[in-house]
């Protein structure tokens, strides 16, 4: 053993002895533990007991469901109240102080804004039923966003001196407003509070606060008297529920269903991909500063925005089966760790709804930022492309025209315009191109044995045609940063959601109109309508651009890859849009037959002017 090793083992020697002083515990804690133990023995023996004589049990608990709601005549919900028996004792002792002076009946109360409709309820306090007004899911119905209605979807966990893990989500809070129904009203804005007793005469008490003309509620958090009985006076603040997912095609919204935070300027997601792995769960876990958490949907998200500075935050994931099936669910929290401030008040903002861009951005500049609308690489140029030209273009032109189809024509047609300059340069080279190709290959003949030779006299050629062989390509690589945002905003962007038009009912979906017999590999069993015509106008453009490009001692072998890809390409096309949205394939349906249209009068007027030359 050389010095260096013994270096080292002594040094985790002195460690070691180090960390058991400091956390040996007192003669005060181990007095606790004892008392602790005890208690725990008692209620073991009482547990046993009840066991052994099951006439002293009862079965009677609050069922927290939602379904057993009364209708009133008006159609509005009424509260719904349930009694917890005292067979329930020992249930609300599970949590020591914090359960001891819990409510004993289970109610819920019923937010109506011209935005949602929420059911809260005071098992966890917090909402319960989350309904959007203006948005239904693909069956028609409104959508409602929380997955488990049984208690609330907020949970406040932290670890009591007396080592219970408590879980408000659990707890039944006494419901300081008795109203049923409270209606928000435009301009106006309402509260509703609950408050969770303990025996020393403090209290656990939260305060929402409801707009008329946001997704955003506001909570206040007071810990009454109570931080010294948290321990570490350190608690976490979660969104339990996962999200139900709205669409039809569940692997599309499965793909874009992930948990996010920001932190530090930058954005960091979870997502779930192997269920092989670790059982199909995954987590993200970040100390220090978060500016605010969040799970989502394809088009539908909730996030938590700390008013206080936070420890840290944990995202969670959970998958019962693989990505691509249908039938797997997809479970996502997020939580945000924090001290309890001095003032023991802390103070969240809370956002349930979809992800449209203003809606989003009133709420947090950076909250738009899940939205995939480029590539990471390409964020610099797709960010500001999307929140400054595309949004506004059509919620401009969106106020004179309603059809979304419509606006997706025209949408189409500015960027072609716009793109123009460059195009127009791309294909006049190509063209150019194409006019000499019979003269290279004279040259490719004449001097097949002198490379050099053959080299000099193409560019000659280029020089006296004034062709430049990469005229054709760089135009068109400055237009790819536009074409891969457009790509990746029209798959997820709210904007075009439930918009018909013509035969496609979803712009923001698959518009299919055949159905197969049988199922193709990395197809399917069913084709678009708005692909198929897609992929003959991709198969057009290539026919007209086919072999413009050739050149050089390969030009044989470029021309026959080129004819062959003048099949293929479209081809590869209609297999990987295909399952894409239908608005998605209208716009490169409109851009290729104008570009088309552009193509054939520039190999025209090229044709003649060569002509003219000659």
């Amino acid at each position: 053993m050389d010095k260096n090793t013994v270096v080292g083992f002594t040094l985790i020697f002195v460690l070691m002895l180090g960390w058991f002083y400091f956390t040996l515990p007192s003669e005060e804690q181990l007095a606790e533990q004892q008392r602790q133990r005890a208690i725990r023995d008692n209620l073991a023996q009482v547990e046993l007991n009840q066991d052994l004589n099951p006439d002293l049990q009862t079965d009677n608990r609050v069922t927290g469901n939602l379904q057993n709601q009364r209708t009133s005549t008006d159609g509005q919900n009424t509260m719904y109240s349930s009694q917890i028996t005292d067979g329930d004792e020992s249930r609300v002792q599970n949590v020591g102080m914090f359960g001891a002076m819990q409510d004993t009946v289970q109610r819920f109360t019923t937010i109506d804004t011209p935005l949602y409709k929420a059911i809260f309820t005071n098992k966890g306090a917090g909402p319960a039923q989350f309904t959007l007004k203006e948005h239904v899911n693909w069956a028609g119905t409104p959508v409602q966003m929380i997955g488990d209605t049984s208690l609330a979807a907020y949970n406040l966990g932290f670890l009591s001196t007396e080592n219970y893990n408590v879980e408000t989500q659990e707890l039944l809070f006494e419901a300081e407003n008795l109203a049923s129904n409270i209606r928000v009203l435009a301009g106006e804005s309402r509260i509703i509070s609950y408050r969770l007793n303990v025996p020393n005469g403090g209290a656990l008490r939260y305060t929402y606060t409801f707009f008329s003309d946001s997704y955003e509620i506001d909570l206040r958090v007071e810990y009454i008297g109570i931080q010294e009985y948290i321990l570490g006076r350190s608690v976490d603040f979660s969104f339990n529920s996962p999200l139900n997912f709205t669409e039809r095609d569940r692997v599309q919204e499965a793909l874009a269903t992930s948990a996010y935070l920001y932190a530090g300027g930058e954005l960091e997601r979870l997502k779930v991909d192997n269920p092989d792995e670790n059982n199909g769960y995954n987590e993200l876990n970040v100390n220090g500063a978060v500016e605010w958490v969040a799970t989502k949907t394809k088009f539908f998200a909730q996030l938590i925005q700390p008013g206080h500075g936070t420890e840290g935050a944990l995202l969670a994931g959970q998958i019962n089966g693989k990505v691509d099936q249908a039938t797997t669910d997809h479970a996502y929290q997020a939580m945000v760790n924090s001290d309890i401030p001095s003032n023991g008040t802390q103070e969240y903002r809370l956002y349930i709804g979809p992800t449209k861009y203003a809606d989003m951005k009133s709420y947090n500049e950076h909250a738009f930022d899940m939205v995939e609308v480029g590539y990471g690489w390409l964020r610099w140029f797709s960010d500001p492309f999307v929140r400054f030209i595309v949004i506004p273009f059509f919620n401009v032109m969106g106020g004179f025209i309603s059809n979304y189809g419509v606006l997706v024509i025209i949408f189409a047609v500015t960027v072609k315009l716009v793109l123009s300059p460059l195009t127009f340069k791309s294909y006049k080279s190509m063209a150019a191109m194409k006019e000499i190709q019979p003269q290279m290959k004279e040259i490719q003949e004449k001097y097949k044995s002198d490379p050099q030779k053959q080299q000099k006299a193409t560019m000659n050629l280029y020089r006296k045609n004034k062709v430049n062989p990469l005229g054709g390509c760089l135009p068109m690589l400055l237009q790819f940063p536009i074409l891969i945002t457009l790509w990746l905003f029209f798959q997820n962007s709210i904007l075009l959601r439930q918009e018909s038009f013509l035969w496609a009912n979803d712009l923001s979906a698959p518009d299919f109109i055949i159905n197969l017999p049988f199922g193709i590999p990395f197809l399917g069993d069913q084709i678009g309508g708005f692909v198929i015509l897609m992929s003959i106008s991709m198969g057009l453009q290539s026919r007209l651009t086919g072999g413009a490009s050739g050149g050089g001692a390969a030009g044989g072998a470029m021309a026959q890859n080129m004819k062959i890809m003048q099949y293929l390409l479209p081809i590869m096309m209609l297999f990987i849009f295909n399952r894409f949205a239908s608005g998605l394939s209208l716009y490169y349906l409109i851009f290729n037959v104008l570009s088309i249209v552009q193509q054939y009068y520039i190999n025209r007027s090229t044709h003649k002017a060569a002509l003219a030359k000659s």
